[in-house]
This record gives structure tokens, C-alpha cells and sequence, in this order.
């Protein structure tokens, strides 16, 4: 029979808005008694949402990627899930630092965390339990609720994928980021690299105008080469364990595998140092120049570069995938490709998906492999 009431450790909290507590509760103990307002801002407005005149719908997207990092070995949600619930449905006893909440649906409206909550849903870890800090505000009318919402959002800065990768650095286990991370910051950093001074490192005070490659994206593109789920990879590595190498078969697609599994990142930096000399070297003022208009050094022209990497890398070495390439042997391909450095224009390879997919088709239709 279910519990009439969850009882959780609670502390009083006072501040200018006035009280609230602070508390421990289970995940899936939350998810029961706020199950009918999760489910509900996935399909229409909430009481709140019609009175800032605002959507706060689920993102399917955002829940699905919470759910991935779930998978991590060591996922946390160090932030708290703020709550509005009625002093009706709760009883906090000071003397034991104690909150009786009812234990049924629609007792706690979620103010911010919905998205963490949802991506919790069906956790279920066997042995495992996964507790939320939670901020509850008693019986606070919808002018209070929006205001504390609007704070929360107002004040949130996302992230900088970049600063993401960037503390990889400090991680001692290895993992598929850290070591595209650290192969991002030895190319922008090694003279007579394609790449000196290229790619906008976090942290640095170089020459921004030449800076014309995020970290984010190069590290994406890099890590798409070595693994299918870095998450994974990484909690195989925290176990004390090594990743599955690839077959013949996978390597086609995931050219620096096993060479990362191997731990041979410096001949995965080697590759990837003379793929792009060879780009220099074809197209040294569209490489170079960080003329705005010019694409080929930007994340779109890079992007292009790193899935035509795949095409000639293999035809290259054929089976031999591993191998190091010269510089001469990417040139016989490139000096194939019609294009001179004046073409890289966002007018004939506009920005995004469709622009990248173009320049990608003309490397292909050029080299015909």
C-alpha cells in the first residue's frame, strides 16, 4: 500500500522574498507527486505559463540528451529543483528539521527543472537511487511564481561548449574528449601548424582575428572519428576497462578508433596535422586569410574538410586504416578539385547545412572517389 505521506529532511531558508526550504527528496518520489504538471507542459500551457503569456512546452531534444548523460558514471544535477506547493498539502516540523508532504499527483508545480525530471523518468539504475536538492516555496501566488521564474531565466548563461571541452584538460581518466581536446590545443599551439593560432581557445589572449575555428567544433568533428558514444567510452575508462576496438567493417567510419583505443593520439594528431598542411598548401590564401568572406577556415569550409577526410584517408591507405599519410600523398588527391582559393565564398557555399553539403559534393564530384 502506497505511503499517505513522504517525509524528507528540510531546512527553513529566509531571504527578502521571504521563506523557503531546501530539502532532499527521491527522484522518482518527485516525479509521483508532480507526475500530472510534467506530463501536462508537454501538451498545453500551464496555469503559469498563461499568466506570463509565455510556452515553456518540453523539449524532446533537451530531455533526450539529459537522458544520455544519465548513462554517465558519474551524472550529477548538483542545482536545484525549484517547486511551488501548497502549505495545505505540507507540514515542516522545525525540531527535526523535518517536511510531511502529501504523497499524491499535482501536490508540487515544477518552476524550474522540469527538463531534468523528465529526462529522470525511468531511471531505475538496479541498486541505484538518485536524490534531488529541491527548493520548495509555500503557497506563492502566480505573481511570485513568474517572478521567480523570470529570475531563474534571466539569470541562466548556457554554457560555452567550448569551456566544456576546454576542462577536459584537468580530467585524469581518458576519454575520447580529453584526448580531442588535447590534440585541438597542440595543433593551435605547435609552429608551422596549419592550425597555429586557428582555433579560438578558451582561456588565450592570441590574435582573435585569426581565430576562425571554435574549439566545439573541432573537437565534434574530431571525436565523430573515434567513437559512437564518447559517454560510454568514458565510463568504460572511469570502470577501469578499455572500449571495444572496431572491425574492419566500423573502422570505415571511425577511422581514428583504434588508434585512440590504442592510445596512439599522437599519430591521430599526425593525420590530421598533414591532411590539413596539404589544404595549406593547395589553398594557402583561403586557408590563411581570416577575411571574412572566405569560407574554407570556418566551420562550415572545416566541416566540409573533416568528412572529406574520411574519402581520401581511406582511399589512401585502403585497408591499412592507422597509417600515416604524407603530406604529398593528400596532395595527389586535393590537386584534383577545381576550385581555387577565391571560390571559398559564403556566395557560392552559403552558411549551414546545405552550404557545407555543396562544398563536401564538389570535393567528391572533383576527386571521383
Amino acid at each position: 500500500m502506497e505511503k499517505e505521506y513522504i517525509q524528507i529532511k528540510c531546512l527553513e531558508v529566509t531571504q527578502p522574498i521571504g521563506k523557503f526550504y531546501v530539502g532532499v527528496m527521491n527522484y522518482d518520489d518527485l516525479e509521483r507527486i508532480s507526475l500530472v504538471d510534467v506530463r501536462h507542459m508537454a501538451s498545453k500551457e500551464s496555469e503559469l505559463e498563461t499568466y506570463m503569456g509565455i510556452q515553456r512546452t518540453l523539449d524532446g531534444g533537451r530531455v533526450g540528451k539529459i537522458k544520455k548523460y544519465l548513462e554517465g558514471i558519474d551524472a550529477t544535477f548538483p542545482t536545484s529543483i525549484i517547486v511551488a506547493m501548497s502549505s495545505e498539502s505540507t507540514t515542516y516540523d522545525a525540531n527535526t528539521n523535518t517536511m510531511r508532504i502529501t504523497n499524491k499527483t499535482d501536490v508540487a508545480k515544477i518552476l524550474d527543472g522540469q527538463h531534468r525530471l523528465k529526462g529522470l523518468e525511468g531511471f531505475g539504475k538496479p541498486g541505484n537511487k538518485f536524490q534531488l536538492n529541491l527548493t520548495i516555496f509555500l503557497d506563492v501566488e502566480l505573481e511570485e511564481q513568474a517572478l521567480i521564474f523570470a529570475t531563474i531565466n534571466q539569470s541562466q548563461t548556457k554554457v560555452n561548449n567550448s569551456l566544456v571541452y576546454d576542462l577536459f584538460e584537468f580530467a585524469k581518466v581518458r576519454s575520447p574528449q580529453k584526448t580531442a581536446h588535447n590534440i585541438c590545443k597542440a595543433l593551435n599551439e605547435k609552429n608551422d601548424s596549419p592550425f597555429k593560432d586557428k582555433i579560438k581557445i578558451l582561456g588565450t589572449a592570441d590574435d582573435k582575428e585569426k581565430e576562425t575555428i571554435s574549439q566545439a567544433t573541432f573537437v565534434e568533428n574530431l571525436i565523430s572519428y573515434i567513437t559512437v558514444d564518447k559517454v560510454k567510452d568514458r565510463n568504460i575508462y572511469k570502470a577501469g576497462g578499455s572500449p571495444r576496438k572496431a572491425n574492419n567493417e566500423e573502422l570505415k567510419k571511425l577511422l581514428f578508433r583504434n588508434l585512440f583505443i590504442e592510445e596512439k593520439d599522437g599519430e591521430i594528431a599526425r593525420i590530421i596535422w598533414n591532411y590539413f598542411k596539404a589544404v595549406e598548401k593547395k589553398w594557402p590564401t583561403a586557408w590563411g586569410s581570416p577575411q571574412a568572406n572566405l569560407i574554407l577556415n570556418r566551420s562550415n569550409g572545416f566541416a566540409a574538410l573533416m568528412i572529406f577526410l574520411k574519402d581520401v584517408y581511406i582511399n589512401i591507405v585502403k585497408t591499412n586504416v592507422g597509417a600515416v599519410p604524407s603530406v604529398p600523398d593528400f596532395l595527389i588527391i586535393l590537386d584534383k578539385i577545381g576550385l581555387k582559393d577565391s571560390d571559398f565564398t559564403k556566395d557560392n557555399f552559403v552558411p549551414g547545412s546545405s552550404g557545407r553539403a555543396a562544398l563536401y559534393k564538389r570535393f567528391k564530384d572533383d576527386t571521383k572517389i
